[in-house]
């Protein structure tokens, strides 16, 4: 299993390459310091696991995970001296959340956790990804909604459209709308192509809910969703959304 470390404290780093030193079965790639030599890192080794420190200067440890495609993101380890990202680490889809100072017994715990789940992991990087489930594949399956002190998870199969409010996204789903604290930029590439498409620089759809399309004389087109919902899909995105129809109708 080959492995990178990213972490602004050396003396960290140094704790978590001791604790790997004495396995036969890992190998350790990189070590960085920051969120951005670790991005250009990541990408070139392509490693199975990282340990990442949550918070760093400059790019954190979780938005250093949010940036990577699915595809390149590897599986992770959190580390991290507070417990309030419990969350966050969830919908990264990391393996195990550690907190400092680290846990001898804990540590291998989280390891033995990575094992388990590297057959898995090497398996989408084969050709038959595409018969994988979206979940496998890192989509997201579900979001992660705070409601005061209430956490609300909704189903990506739920969600009609999603709106960008502004630095949030607006999940609309029936006639309910929930906020999430993040931005539709950032939003849209953890969505499965396969089933969301971006029709405006503020509106993505579920490629199922669109009931309707009418042309209009600027090459925009207006949407209809089957809750009768109506959308304008911009000239800029108008052939992304006939080919994600073409793509899922001929399913």
């Amino acid at each position: 299993m080959r492995i990178v470390i990213v972490d602004d404290e050396p003396l960290a780093r140094h704790g978590v390459a001791v604790r790997l030193a004495g396995q036969a079965d890992v190998e350790i790639v990189g070590e960085f310091e920051n969120g951005g030599t670790a991005l250009e890192g990541i990408v070139r080794l392509a490693p199975d696991l990282a340990f990442v420190d949550v918070q760093m200067p400059g790019m954190s440890g979780l938005e250093l995970l949010s940036v990577l495609s699915p595809a390149e993101r590897p599986m992770a380890i959190l580390l991290t001296a507070y417990d309030s990202f419990a969350i966050r680490a969830f919908e990264l889809h990391a393996i195990d959340y550690l907190l400092k100072p680290v846990d001898d017994d804990r540590f291998m715990e989280s390891l033995d956790r990575a094992r388990q789940a590297l057959p898995y992991r090497r398996k989408l990087a084969s050709p038959m990804d595409a018969f994988l489930s979206r979940e496998d594949a890192g989509w997201l399956e579900r979001f992660t909604v705070r409601i005061g002190t209430r956490v609300l998870l909704v189903e990506s199969k739920d969600v009609d459209w999603i709106e960008a409010d502004g630095d949030y996204a607006v999940l609309h789903v029936g006639d309910e709308s929930h906020l999430l604290r993040e931005p539709l930029r950032k939003l849209a590439s953890r969505l499965d192509p396969g089933q969301f498409v971006r029709v405006h620089r503020s509106a993505i759809v579920r490629i199922d809910r669109v009931a309707e399309m009418k042309a209009l004389v600027n090459r925009d087109v207006l949407l209809r969703l089957r809750n009768g919902v109506p959308l304008r899909a911009s000239r800029t995105y108008v052939d992304r959304l006939y080919e994600a129809l073409r793509v899922y109708g001929g399913r």
